[in-house]
């Protein structure tokens, strides 16, 4: 293997709001996903809270997937052992619709049953996309670390584009030279 396992990251810009999927990113384990999804995705925008789940432990499908193939469903475990399965859906095609949202929770025993659950729970609208995983597999940033781990970038003058003075600073060179 030649690269860091890779990790889905998910972040809540405000409270009351789901978490969305922002992208993914490479790490050797949980804690450093985090850390590299905060470097990564949390610089500018605002943050609540972050998730990073391993991309290994998604169950995706996609609307044209479960159309045209349901063999999945073979994949059903008669294990009674339930866990908590959080469900994920991207819910329009827009351009600037880009997200995969959180929508809810299921009890399932595999990651098939969970999908099937969340068919039937969440079968409003015409999600494009379906993804779950284990509760379990979510390692999650912890509130209290709020202040530490994203309050900084609100106050740094660097990350305005206004603050580089650039232009004005090359102008001033030229006119020296």
């Amino acid at each position: 293997m030649s690269q860091w396992p890779r990790y889905e990251v998910f972040q809540q810009d405000k409270e009351g709001r789901p978490h969305q999927n922002a992208g993914s990113v490479h790490a050797p384990d949980a804690e450093m996903a985090l850390q590299n999804a905060r470097d990564v995705f949390v610089r500018r925008p605002n943050c609540l809270s972050l998730w990073v789940v391993p991309a290994a432990a998604i169950f995706a499908k996609t609307a044209q997937e479960l159309a045209e193939d349901d063999t999945w469903q073979e994949e059903l475990d008669s294990n009674t052992d339930q866990e908590t399965y959080y469900v994920f859906q991207k819910q329009s095609q827009r351009r600037a619709m880009t997200y995969v949202t959180h929508v809810g929770e299921v009890e399932a025993s595999s990651p098939a049953q969970a999908l099937q659950r969340a068919l039937q729970k969440y079968k409003g609208g015409t999600p494009y996309v379906w993804w779950v995983c284990p509760a379990r597999a979510i390692f999650r940033s912890e509130t209290a670390d709020v202040e530490s781990m994203f309050a900084p970038a609100h106050d740094k003058t660097f990350r305005m584009p206004n603050e580089y003075r650039v232009v004005a600073q090359m102008y001033e060179i030229r006119q020296g030279e």
